[in-house]
Parts: structure tokens; C-alpha cells; sequence
């Protein structure tokens, strides 16, 4: 993880973005503004230096003032488009803010490929700048991340415990596993340890449609979500990122020490991944909760873990009374265990 005195030059240069934020493509009640990070391995192959993008919900008319907020981290070729999410955390008194991680989303810049890493520690300087800045203005920050954010998620926490920076920690489906049999996750293991370093662009494999065609309003879904940003077959999935993945996994398995409370939910079934199927939108076909709740008690020393009936791989983007389940759950966990 970044060391505290990039996240301080970081945090700066978002203080100085803040007043510059614009309209944001959710409509009137969101803001957005870019974070401006340092230079990175990317740049140093590609010329362009990174942005993060960081996204709020501006708060209803006559709304009271609050002090508390919670930051969304998205994941693995996705970025934020769920106002609702944000309309049932301000009903509940708090905040929204999402952070479109570099690459990622909003902060897609020409000249760099998207959805791209060798390490998810480089996150760290953007999630460190809006961590910090959020706190400037509020009491209680808690830390919402989906699949890859959950995992970057868990990852931060541990490595910032004891600083006090957030809250509370939840996830949304982590990714905490790669999903197969054990033959199938030992053979990746061993082709990522073989290509990931010495060729980390090297194309692994690519995203199947299905789940990505199921939500969308195109393709008979709910949600309009842009399809530049996050396109159902997904970007490339490289080996330096796999590699960059399963090692993070591994220090999941060697046990994290995350020092506040922890809510993980995950769907309470599997469906197929590589295929299309009815049941898309009420399974988790992308990752497998049963690996989740197996791996959610090794993030900490209090963790409370949700299985949510009928829930969709992102849960909020499940059918509308398994998502206002999953809503209820985070709501009544942050009321329950962070004091404020």
C-alpha cells in the first residue's frame, strides 16, 4: 500500500480539486470530480499519468446536516451507477460518495488501457486522499466495497489498521477466491506464477456476456449502465492482474487483522458462469458465495457474514425486494455497530 506521504500530497491535490467538481452523467443530485495522481508503471510505458474520479451525492433540499458517509468502492470492469444505493444510505442519515478508481469507470483516459493493474496495493493513494478528505468533514466514514473493491477493500483496511481512518468495513460479494475446482485454481496458480511476471499483458481470458446482459436495459435488464465503461464481454483480463489477484487472495488466507466491525454479504447460491441462464439475476454467477463465507472469517476479529436469498452476483443490482433486503441489512448493521 501507498506510504503516508503520497497519500498526504494526494489528499492535497483533491482539496484543491473540490471545488472544481461538475455535473455528473447520474443527473442533478450528483457531483463529480478528478483526482489528479502521481505517475505510475503505466505511465512509465504509456506517457499518461492517472486520474481517479471521485463522485457525491448531493444532499436532498431541507435535508439535515450529517456527519457521516459512506465511500463505494466498484469493482472488476465496473464503476458506479446506482443512485438508489445512494438514495437508501441518505434516507438512513449518511452520505454517498463513490470513488472511481484509476482506470476504472469515469477516470478511463485515452492513452491508457482500461481496468488494468500489476498490483492492487496502487490504489491505496487514491482510496488514502478521499479517506482523508471525507474525514474533514465527517465524524463516521465506512467503506463499501463489490467483488475486486471488496477485496481492494480488505486489503486497505488491514494495512491501515489502527490510524482509525474508517469505521466500519462492508462488502459486497467480495472476491476472495477465484471461482473452480481446486485442479482448476492450482493449475491458474501455477500458469499465472509462470506469465504474470515476465509477461504481465499477456491475455488470459475474457469475460463471459451473460451476466453483463442481464442487467442491462438493452438486453432485457433493469439498469442503464455505459457500455464503454463497463462492456459485457468486459477489457482484457491479463495475467499481471490475475497474478496481482491471487496474491492478494493469498494474504486473505494467511489472515487479516481488519480492527472494525466487518459486514460481507454474498448471495446464497451459485449459478452457472460460463453460460447463460435463468436464474442470472437470483445467483451469484460470477463468483461463489460458498467460497465467501468461507474466507469472510479470516479478515478479522469481528465479522458479521449475510447471506442474502435470491441475490445477484452485485446485490444491489438484484431484483427489487432481494436489493432492499441487502440494503436493510447494511443500514440496520452500521445502526447497530458504529457508534454516531
Amino acid at each position: 500500500m501507498a506510504d503516508d506521504d503520497a497519500s498526504t500530497r494526494a489528499s492535497s491535490t483533491v482539496r484543491d480539486r473540490w471545488d472544481d467538481e461538475r455535473a455528473d452523467v447520474l443527473g442533478e443530485r450528483w457531483r463529480a470530480c478528478t483526482l489528479h495522481l502521481r505517475p505510475d508503471a503505466v505511465t512509465r510505458r504509456t506517457g499518461v499519468d492517472p486520474q481517479a474520479t471521485l463522485v457525491r451525492r448531493v444532499p436532498d433540499p431541507g435535508a439535515p446536516p450529517t456527519r457521516r458517509a459512506v465511500l463505494y468502492l466498484h469493482g472488476f470492469v465496473d464503476y458506479f451507477f446506482h443512485p438508489h444505493v445512494g438514495d437508501a444510505l441518505a434516507a438512513a442519515g449518511y452520505d454517498t460518495y463513490a470513488l472511481e478508481l484509476r482506470d476504472h469507470g469515469r477516470s478511463i483516459r485515452p492513452g491508457r488501457p482500461p481496468n488494468e493493474s500489476t498490483d492492487l496495493g496502487v490504489y491505496a493513494e487514491e482510496i488514502d486522499a478521499t479517506v482523508r478528505l471525507l474525514r474533514a468533514d465527517h465524524d463516521v466514514v465506512i467503506l463499501l466495497g463489490h467483488s475486486t473493491g471488496g477485496l481492494i477493500a480488505a486489503l486497505w483496511a488491514d494495512a491501515r489498521r489502527g490510524l482509525g481512518l474508517v469505521d466500519a468495513l462492508v462488502l459486497n460479494s467480495p472476491w476472495l477466491d477465484v471461482r473452480g475446482s481446486r485442479y482448476e485454481r492450482q493449475l491458474l496458480a501455477r500458469a499465472v506464477h509462470a506469465a504474470g511476471r515476465p509477461l504481465p499483458r499477456l491475455k488470459v481470458r475474457e469475460i463471459a456476456p451473460h451476466y453483463g446482459q442481464a442487467l442491462h436495459r438493452d438486453t432485457g435488464g433493469e439498469w442503464d449502465f455505459d457500455l464503454a465503461w463497463k462492456p459485457h464481454r468486459g477489457f482484457p483480463v491479463r495475467a499481471g492482474f490475475v497474478r496481482a489477484v491471487r496474491a492478494a487472495q493469498a494474504r486473505v488466507v494467511r489472515g487479516l487483522a481488519v480492527d472494525v466491525p466487518v459486514l460481507v454479504l454474498a448471495s446464497d447460491a451459485a449459478g452457472p458462469h460460463k453460460r447463460a441462464h435463468d436464474a442470472l439475476l437470483s445467483t451469484d454467477s460470477v463468483l461463489d458465495p460458498a467460497q465467501i463465507a468461507r474466507r469472510a472469517p479470516l479478515l478479522g476479529h469481528d465479522v458479521t457474514y449475510v447471506e442474502v436469498a435470491g441475490g445477484a452476483h452485485d446485490l444491489a443490482l438484484s431484483a427489487a425486494p432481494v436489493r432492499e433486503r441487502y440494503l436493510r441489512e447494511v443500514t440496520d448493521f452500521l445502526a447497530a455497530r458504529v457508534p454516531g
